[in-house]
């Protein structure tokens, strides 16, 4: 059984990314790993440093309900098991590349909620498909 890690974000792109590598799993017969990763300061999403403990907490509680909103959301049946859920506090491209190590696919959207809205690619994206150490997969962002 193979493995397909997919970037998540709760972003139209990222749930596309979701579904698709839902379906290339089904097929394979592969098992999923959605992975959200998040720092303290998202200018995508307009929220700043966090200055105290608690307010960390809670942008992390908010971040870790959207990963399983997103992944509660996308129809799973016929997948060898659940949807992995993986949530890191870090650099999302840089995330994404280390949990790709020794993954058989690794997939991505389009653009997500980063800080270059108006890039094509999205600066994620890109920085995946330079740098993953496997194949890499760009779902475009549904229209």
């Amino acid at each position: 059984m193979g493995r397909i890690v997919v970037g998540v974000d709760g972003s139209a792109g990222s749930r596309a990314a979701l579904g698709w590598a839902v379906d290339e799993a089904h097929r394979r017969g592969d098992r999923v790993e959605a992975v959200m990763a998040w720092e303290d300061l998202d200018v995508g999403m307009w929220t700043a440093a966090t200055s105290s403990h608690a307010e960390a907490d809670a942008l992390a509680d908010r971040h870790r309900r959207k990963l399983d909103e997103v992944v509660d959301s996308t129809p799973t049946s016929g997948l060898a098991g659940p949807v992995e859920r993986l949530f890191v506090r870090g650099d999302p491209s840089q995330t994404l590349i280390d949990v790709a190590k020794g993954a058989d696919l690794v997939v991505v959207g389009t653009r997500g909620h980063g800080s270059f809205v108006g890039t094509l690619l999205g600066s994620v994206s890109q920085r995946i498909a330079a740098h993953a150490p496997c194949p890499v997969v760009v779902v475009p962002r549904p229209h």
